[in-house]
């Protein structure tokens, strides 16, 4: 009898407790984390911002539905192997909804959950005039979201964004509350100083999360000094993103201006690579198999 290999919620449990900075990608849909899986990575980040910018064309302003959320989480399951880690916001709502959110996402094949403790309209970690609800509140929602899961190996991710609100010193205070009410990891967002990035593993007892924006408040440093200083995740969660804006916009600027485009312009994806990621070869000997 074939033993059947370990969930990937269990498997990305095993690689964060090894604290030895996991890098970590994240896709807005189905295609990136395709691309992601096939160029090494060993867990893929599903980005709330990704999904607002790429389907909605709208900013990080907290858009996203729980209905929509679960249906992208569905294809990514589809289209993957790997772990997946879920962006949920705020939970959408107090602990009522977490706990709702949390069974629809690990229902639709989440690995693990990040929830944050803004308040309602949320907005990307690293906008100005964020703010944050009660201590005390935010760690209740994360006892809803652990009282809420099915399996032990779906992952619970704390988040807290009062460093920009209410100081350094609040939002450890905010992560141990967290850790406290079951949190699996937790993810103080945009530390603004390399001391910060020094101190925040060696304050808190449960694997940390660094998110490293582009273009944003948090230093920009190797994988491997995150790994030095203790860090479980190395988040890079719209890097593919970034770099597809800028791969459409070069490719459809030299059509624009030369009124031609080819595979040989070195500026996009052949065709046999497009029809490679999305495995048509699968499906033709799927079909061939029912025509059998």
């Amino acid at each position: 009898m074939t033993t059947p290999p370990p969930r990937p919620g269990r498997v990305l449990r095993q690689k964060i407790q090894e604290r030895r900075g996991l890098l970590v990608a994240g896709a807005a849909n189905a295609l990136a984390g395709r691309v992601i899986e096939e160029e090494g990575y060993e867990a893929v980040y599903l980005s709330g911002a990704g999904l607002t910018n790429t389907h909605y064309g709208m900013p990080d302003l907290g858009f996203v539905t729980l209905t929509d959320l679960a249906q992208h989480v569905a294809m990514l399951r589809d289209a993957v192997a790997l772990p997946i880690i879920v962006d949920a916001d705020t939970g959408f709502g107090n602990e009522l909804n977490v706990h709702h959110a949390v069974r629809t996402l690990e229902r639709a094949g989440a690995d693990a959950i990040q929830l944050e403790d803004q308040r309602m309209p949320k907005k990307c970690g690293h906008f100005n005039d964020k703010s944050v609800i009660p201590a005390a509140e935010a760690a209740s929602k994360i006892k809803a979201a652990v009282d809420a899961r099915r399996s032990d190996d779906l992952l619970v991710i704390a988040r807290t964004d009062a460093i920009a609100v209410e100081g350094f010193d609040a939002a450890i205070e905010r992560a141990g509350r967290f850790i406290e009410a079951g949190a699996d990891i937790t993810f103080v967002e945009a530390p603004g100083s390399l001391e910060q990035l020094q101190r925040i593993p060696q304050l808190l007892a449960a694997p940390q999360l660094v998110n490293v924006v582009i273009g944003g408040k948090t230093p920009t440093l190797p994988a491997e000094e995150f790994a030095r200083m203790g860090y479980g995740l190395v988040l890079y969660a719209n890097a593919a993103l970034q770099g597809a804006v800028r791969g459409m916009t070069q490719a459809l600027r030299q059509l624009k201006s030369t009124g031609r485009l080819d595979e040989d312009s070195g500026l996009v994806a052949t065709f046999d690579e497009r029809q490679r990621l999305v495995r048509k070869d699968a499906y033709d000997a799927l079909a061939a198999k029912f025509r059998d």
